[in-house]
């Protein structure tokens, strides 16, 4: 849809043709993935992706997968106070006010983020709310939401992996690894990677 309506602007450019690479982009994977998520709920929890059942989150994952590929796609959004924050939402996100962006960040599951009032997210940071191992000739998938508190920092570098928590008022050092289900409670025990 993306490559047709941009051909459409290269050839008939007009407002129209525009908005149809805007839907194309940004409103119809949007609708696609609300669609998706009425028939196949996304649930938190171990599941496993070879088996005959269907993977909801494998299909919400594939649905997002653009803006992964092309991040250039919402860091634009970033630029626009309130837009990246307001687009989260839209996912299903719990997202506070005075969210502070940086252009280099990775979410992979927009819909399993809850985050506070006053949170500063440094540069290339990942947040990723599930994780995939191989397991017994299968892939275990861990699903998990992240829950950022308020008045938090995260430094620059740093991967946040499902379940993970940190409390209000809080600061993750920058290079910091965030794993599975770890709760950042203390600002004195600033995080370097391991521990709690």
């Amino acid at each position: 849809m993306a490559f047709i309506s941009f051909l459409f602007i290269c050839f008939l450019p007009s407002i129209f043709s525009v908005a149809a690479l805007f839907f194309s982009l940004y409103v119809f994977p949007l609708l696609v993935y609300k669609i998706h998520e009425k028939f196949y709920p996304l649930q938190e929890g171990i599941s496993y992706l070879l088996g005959k059942n269907y993977s909801p989150w494998w299909g919400t994952h594939q649905i997002q997968i653009i803006y992964i590929t092309f991040p250039a796609l919402e860091a634009g959004l970033r630029l626009i106070p309130g837009a990246f924050s307001f687009w989260l939402r839209l996912w299903g996100a719990k997202v506070g006010k005075n969210v502070y962006w940086t252009p280099h960040l990775e979410i992979a599951d927009r819909s399993l983020l809850e985050i506070g009032d006053n949170v500063v997210f440094g540069h290339r940071i990942g947040i990723y709310s599930h994780v995939i191992k191989p397991k017994k000739q299968d892939l275990m998938l861990y699903v998990k939401k992240v829950k950022i508190g308020s008045n938090v920092f995260l430094g620059a570098g740093s991967y946040i992996g499902p379940g993970v928590q940190i409390v209000d008022e809080n600061f993750v050092a920058a290079g910091s690894y965030l794993y599975p289900n770890q709760v950042v409670k203390n600002i004195s025990n600033t995080v370097t990677g391991l521990g709690e």
